[in-house]
């Protein structure tokens, strides 16, 4: 399919990512040929102990559940908020200029816990056939119950889909490791941030936009861009028919 004016209609194309694979082998993943990653940062302080309810880690913990923490310039996302969290597929939008990759991925793993140590709470998805890349995200949000401190830690493995076309391999050696750069620095100032905004007295909270069936659309609030009624949309980026 090749790149087209407007996007796939989201309720559609995400109903077509149920029982579609991962696309790679985690046993595959090793150094040089993947990229393996670990980013993390500083949120917030709270009171030594358990998190404390309406706290920095509690706020990050619904941020990260709903995925209100992507960038919407690099990164947006459609996904069925009614579907249980782990198991759910989400259709991403990635955003590169005047180029938009419409990719499946679903969450394959919850990470939840709280002992005399911390309180953690995360997931983390893998990528589906179709996607341009290959691998895994992990996001958790963690308390240290000793300190107070409370971090943000997205830890991750991947690489480009070796199906891509000669043009979307060449676009990924120039700009795709910059870009996924990027994306790791903006999703911690941006989460750092929400929750900051969030511990302010009476601060307005923003609900996801719904997209046709009662579909979450995320970040909330993310509004059109100057390039968007001159974007080309790829769906399946991976699959597309591109030159070379």
């Amino acid at each position: 399919m090749l790149p087209r004016l407007g996007p796939a209609d989201p309720g559609a194309a995400l109903a077509a990512l149920r029982g579609r694979a991962v696309n790679y082998d985690p046993a595959e993943v090793r150094r040089p040929g993947w990229n393996i990653d670990v980013h993390r940062c500083f949120i917030a302080d709270e009171p030594p102990g358990p998190a404390v309810p309406g706290g920095p880690w509690s706020i990050a913990r619904a941020l990260v559940r709903d995925y209100e923490f992507t960038p919407p310039g690099l990164v947006r996302a459609v996904y069925d908020p009614a579907v249980p969290l782990l198991g759910r597929e989400l259709l991403l939008e990635g955003r590169f200029s005047a180029l938009r990759f419409q990719m499946g991925v679903r969450i394959t793993s919850l990470h939840l816990g709280a002992d005399e140590e911390h309180d953690v709470f995360g997931w983390g998805y893998q990528t589906l056939d179709g996607h341009l890349e290959r691998g895994e995200v992990v996001y958790r949000v963690i308390k240290h119950r000793a300190t107070g401190r409370v971090e943000f830690r997205a830890s991750s493995h991947s690489q480009a889909d070796p199906r891509l076309g000669s043009v979307l391999r060449l676009g990924w050696l120039v700009f795709g490791r910059r870009t996924q750069l990027r994306f790791y620095r903006d999703i911690q100032r941006r989460l750092r941030g929400l929750v900051r905004q969030r511990l302010r007295p009476a601060a307005a909270v923003t609900r996801a936009a719904r997209v046709g069936e009662g579909l979450a659309s995320v970040p909330s609030g993310a509004g059109p861009s100057p390039w968007d009624r001159f974007a080309l949309y790829s769906y399946d980026p991976a699959r597309s028919r591109l030159p070379g």
